[in-house]
């Protein structure tokens, strides 16, 4: 695949691997519908989106949402790790090692204590073996189709774990020229 606007550079943190780009296709792919249907809660990332990359057209909102996403966890992910699946916990925050359970991991730096957040979270984490942070952790680190699928739950319910979400850090990487290239590889 030949990779052009999901390319482009995230602030300081460089350009996403290939490698990257077609997990994070891979899944887009096959990942369920219901991950980018409209919902109601206030929090969620397409609530954070919409000003950058909206309005959803009617016709293919799905699709477009999926897109959306995708180039949500592309930039998201190089403002927390620089595209890195095995980052380890932010060692600069005493918060995160005062407990395993605050200990950010992974790509996207969650924590297991965000499947408190809702009990969907919960649920996908125990039905995923994942219910404990010691078996969270590392999991979250190797096993990238779920380290993907449990950042979409999460981001669903809300950003506000989500430092470059929350602070609109990520706003100026969004790109609608990457949504529509995404759209395209999805297809």
């Amino acid at each position: 695949m030949q990779y052009l606007a999901s390319k482009a550079r995230v602030a300081n943190r460089g350009v996403p691997p290939d490698s990257f780009l077609a997990e994070l296709i891979a899944w887009g792919r096959s990942a369920p519908s219901s991950l980018f249907a409209p919902n109601d809660c206030p929090s969620d990332i397409y609530a954070h989106l919409r000003p950058l990359l909206g309005p959803w057209p009617c016709d293919d909102a799905i699709p477009y949402r999926r897109a959306a996403m995708l180039e949500a966890m592309r930039v998201h992910a190089g403002f927390e790790s620089s595209w890195n699946w095995s980052e380890g916990v932010d060692t600069t925050n005493h918060a995160s090692l005062a407990h395993l359970s605050g200990q950010e991991t992974g790509v996207f730096q969650v924590s297991f204590d965000s499947t408190g957040l809702d009990r969907s979270l919960f649920d996908f984490a125990e039905s995923n073996g994942v219910s404990t942070a010691d078996r969270f952790i590392p999991r979250m680190k190797s096993d990238h189709p779920l380290a993907l699928d449990y950042y979409a739950r999460l981001v669903r319910v809300s950003v506000a774990w989500a430092g470059p979400i929350l602070r609109h850090e990520i706003d100026p990487w969004i790109s609608k020229d990457a949504v529509a290239e995404f759209r395209s590889l999805l297809a």
